[in-house]
């Protein structure tokens, strides 16, 4: 096996440099400890964005995707298969759901919804052809695809990549007077994260949902979460809407959906709403595959049968409780809910990667985002006494003038 170093310079020579990693090079997961190829130990305080909610190759996932890949892994959409049908049963009746159209990536679910309410505003509300507007958020993180990005506000997810799909109109995130004022006869969605994860554990003034499910309701516009990241029991319930007893018209699923062990995304709506679709209308070669549909049929159960939404919001709690109580001199502020904190910092911190290496040295892995933030989603498997390894060594680096200064005891 190459070194360390070695395989970071394979990246850097023949890899495209779309991603920043932190130059950790792992190898093995478990739970929620990691090992790199030196044979290092870490604690994932990110869970993959929130994809490895039942922690790194939790054994019922490995077992059903062992026993499923060596029985039928693959039929297109050509023909049927005896597990779509269970994951779009079981998955309906957990979340509440009428209907449900499998594909891969997270991107894909909401590229789908997009198609869904055009068609339904086109086909059902009556909105002209070519007409239909969505409303969606500054500080919106829906995907990568040249039309998510063309909605962004974001400068870098849209430089260069131009031109990009009108039909798209920008509000403040949690500002419900905005959404009312933006609607006008021709739109047909609003398309909102509960909580905003990549832009910064943004968590929305509470009433926020309601007020957007009673403005949508009203004006015959369908509210679309997109719960990829912040859903399957990452804020303390199964679906981040329920803490305000809200139910979106559209719902976009994935990461999470898989436990991390495959690429399986969904969306959701009514019979109503999903029937605009027709043979031919949409679709993808891998989803709804066998595979994957296994996987996240256990993936499921795992997360119900192991209570990890109820873990997520004792834990989560405990965890937020204690962030408060570093008060370190580059802390602006922490934010969050359940097992999903962003830590804020001082303009004048220098931005966040330096922390987050600092952490990386002492063991424990965490990512930037929006350059200030540090993010922090451990898989919610972890233990309080886990939690608490990692908060002794949050309070070292958050706490330290210089981090870069910061190094493991001999």
């Amino acid at each position: 096996m190459p070194s360390a170093k070695e395989l970071i310079s394979y990246e850097e020579r023949w890899g495209a440099r779309n991603y920043k990693p932190l130059d950790v090079v792992l190898t093995r997961g478990e739970g929620v400890w990691v090992y790199d190829v030196d044979g290092k130990k870490y604690l994932d305080f990110l869970a993959a964005y929130s994809a490895l909610n039942q922690g790194h190759c939790h054994p019922r996932l490995v077992g059903v995707m062992r026993e499923q890949a060596a029985r039928l892994a693959l039929t297109s959409r050509a023909f049927r298969n005896d597990q779509l049908p269970l994951l779009e049963k079981e998955l309906c009746e957990l979340v509440g759901f009428e209907k449900m159209l499998p594909m891969n990536s997270g991107a894909e679910a909401v590229e789908t919804a997009i198609k869904m309410v055009r068609k339904w505003g086109y086909k059902v509300k009556g909105v002209p052809e070519g007409l239909a507007e969505i409303v969606v958020c500054e500080g919106n993180f829906h995907g990568r695809t040249t039309t998510i990005v063309g909605f962004s506000s974001e400068y870098q997810y849209r430089d260069g990549f131009g031109p990009f799909a009108p039909g798209f109109k920008l509000i403040p995130y949690g500002d419900a007077a905005a959404l009312e004022a933006a609607i006008t006869p021709h739109t047909v969605a609003f398309l909102v994260e509960p909580l905003q994860g990549e832009g910064g554990v943004v968590v929305p003034r509470r009433g926020y949902l309601g007020a957007a499910r009673d403005i949508c309701a009203g004006r015959n516009v369908l509210l679309a979460a997109d719960e990829i990241q912040s859903g399957l029991g990452r804020t303390g319930k199964m679906l981040c809407y329920e803490h305000e007893g809200v139910k979106p018209d559209v719902l976009t699923l994935g990461k999470a959906l898989s436990g991390g062990m495959y690429p399986v995304s969904a969306a959701l709506s009514s019979t109503e709403v999903m029937d605009v679709f027709k043979p031919q209308d949409h679709g993808s070669t891998f989803g709804g595959n066998p595979l994957g549909c296994a996987v996240a049929r256990e993936a499921l159960k795992v997360i119900v049968e192991e209570d990890l939404c109820g873990r997520a919001a004792e834990l989560g709690a405990y965890l937020l409780d204690e962030l408060d109580k570093i008060k370190g001199p580059h802390v602006e502020l922490v934010r969050g809910k359940g097992l999903w904190a962003g830590i804020v910092l001082k303009e004048e911190a220098g931005g966040a990667r330096r922390f987050c290496e600092a952490l990386m040295r002492l063991g424990v892995l965490v990512k930037e985002t929006h350059e200030n933030v540090i993010r922090l989603a451990p898989p919610l498997v972890i233990t309080k006494d886990e939690i608490d390894w990692a908060l002794e060594r949050l309070a070292v680096v958050l706490s330290a003038e210089v981090p870069e200064k910061v190094r493991p005891r001999a």
